[in-house]
């Protein structure tokens, strides 16, 4: 059994005007890989009908709801206790990340707060959540693309489409190839990805309909070519370099 006083203790937090209850189990497995869930919060007006589809959610996943009345048409009090909340949680010290299930730019300062205290922030809503919330996170994981897993069968056809949009990622993967480049100008893809994913929190291989790293390098077959070779070990690294004629 692992020791979960090796791992992150979490607090999540969630917006629950501004998330969806049908992804909230997927969203917790997610965010479960990266330590220990010690708190789980959900904010809102529950007397209102909007927000009783909550209702089996936070009863299987031990979610606490927090009462927030709405005193003032217009204004959302949600995000004032939420926010109040979380600070509460951070000067009490024991937390090493928070995680912001939202998708309002609202929690931009939060998020921002969190990290000048040194507490790692993961951000979680759609990919309509405004990029001022999105780059103030360490890492922001899209919704749609948490609980969704693609058979064999349907990556392969996947594969036949269009992916111009990793074209996006050219620059960044530039950049980080010129920065750990070795003698022979090749760029080890673990260093690189998290360079990444520092430059572009919302990087997702999944936004790719790609299970990892590479498999998107692999397909910007225009502009690198990649190889791989025996490291220390059994361990086998891959790397990546430009084209010459890129």
């Amino acid at each position: 059994m692992k020791d979960l006083n090796e791992h992150k203790k979490i607090a999540v937090l969630i917006d629950a005007d501004n998330a969806q209850h049908s992804k909230i189990k997927a969203i917790i497995s997610e965010i479960s890989v990266h330590g220990h869930i010690v708190i789980k919060r959900a904010y809102g007006d529950w007397s209102k009908d909007n927000l009783k589809g909550w209702k089996t959610s936070l009863n299987e996943l031990a979610i606490q709801p927090i009462q927030q009345f709405a005193y003032t048409t217009g204004k959302n009090s949600t995000d004032a206790s939420m926010i109040i909340d979380a600070m509460d949680l951070l000067y009490s010290n024991k937390f090493d990340a928070f995680v912001l299930v939202s998708s309002d730019s609202d929690f931009t300062k939060l998020a921002s707060r969190l990290r000048e205290a040194e507490i790692v922030v993961y951000g979680v809503g759609e990919k309509k959540t405004p990029i001022s919330f999105r780059n103030a996170c360490d890492d922001f994981i899209y919704t749609e693309n948490i609980g969704v897993e693609i058979a064999e069968e349907a990556q392969e056809q996947q594969r036949t489409k269009d992916y111009s949009n990793a074209e996006d990622l050219v620059p960044a993967l530039t950049k980080a190839w010129e920065r750990y480049q070795d003698d022979e100008g090749w760029a080890n893809v673990a260093p690189a990805g998290s360079f990444v994913k520092r430059a572009m929190p919302d990087f997702d291989p999944r936004s790719y309909n790609a299970s990892k790293f590479p498999d998107i390098i692999s397909r910007l077959t225009s502009h690198f070519e990649m190889k791989k070779f025996k490291g220390k070990g059994t361990v086998n690294i891959v790397a990546y370099k430009p084209l010459t004629d890129a």
